[in-house]
């Protein structure tokens, strides 16, 4: 009697860890507050025609954020490429809250427990930038190089500069970048060391402002640093006024 319970145990436990796939892999999710951030999850061939889904916690039915039979629901959507074997989960209006652990999920029936292909960390930032900012001046009708550190590991990447102070738009509205190194006003070099140098010429008052220096990342968010620059009246304007203040 023993024997046959213990051959019962046995077959239980090696028909649940048949039954039962771990997460694959953690997929390291990254995006700014208010935008959204995308979910991208691949699964097994043969899971085409499942239902797929987003959850948080322990993945009960509570927890479970948005299915492919769904498709939107309040901030999430989701959308099946069943020819490349990935589901898309897209967060939208990002905040602080949703930052933390996620699975990936698709539904299997009967005693077969659902397979979950992936888990998921994401990371929420809020969309300003920095704590600090170096401080350009210049006069109009003149130019200013600015120069704009990175770390080694960057050597070989994207570099570029915007306007403003919002990390997650800074990319889509360069003013250049180090894959167009020239424009009217803008050139960009770089020492493909430890600095990159941004130089603005024929600078009027309205070139005045932050600005963002930016290298491009290939996981993970771009890195920036804060620049504001202060373009004064001419030159000539300043040398007059010290010349007559001079002369009394």
């Amino acid at each position: 009697m023993k024997m046959w319970c213990l051959q019962i145990l046995l077959f239980i436990i090696f028909i649940y860890l048949c039954c039962v796939t771990g997460a694959a892999e953690i997929i390291h999710v990254f995006g700014y507050e208010e935008t959204e951030a995308k979910v991208s999850c691949s699964y097994d061939e043969g899971y085409e025609s499942y239902e797929k889904y987003l959850c948080r916690n322990y993945c009960s039915s509570d927890d479970v954020l948005i299915t492919t039979t769904e498709a939107h629901k309040n901030r999430y959507s989701i959308s099946d490429d069943t020819n490349k074997q990935v589901f898309t989960a897209t967060i939208s209006n990002l905040n602080q809250n949703d930052a933390g652990k996620y699975w990936c999920g698709v539904t299997r029936s009967g005693i077969l427990k659902d397979y979950y292909p992936a888990e998921v960390e994401l990371k929420v930032e809020k969309d300003t930038c920095c704590d600090n900012s170096s401080k350009v001046q210049s006069y109009e009708g003149g130019s200013v190089s600015i120069s704009c550190p990175y770390e080694s590991q960057d050597q070989n990447n994207m570099k570029y500069i915007c306007r403003g102070n919002q990390p997650s738009s800074c990319l889509q509205q360069a003013l250049i970048t180090s894959n167009n190194r020239q424009n009217t006003q803008f050139s960009l070099t770089d020492d493909k060391e430890s600095k990159f140098t941004v130089t603005i010429t024929s600078l009027t008052q309205k070139d005045s402002g932050s600005y963002l220096c930016g290298v491009k990342r290939n996981t993970g968010l771009d890195v920036f640093s804060a620049v504001d620059l202060e373009v004064r009246g001419e030159r000539s304007q300043f040398k007059g006024k010290r010349d007559q203040a001079g002369m009394n």
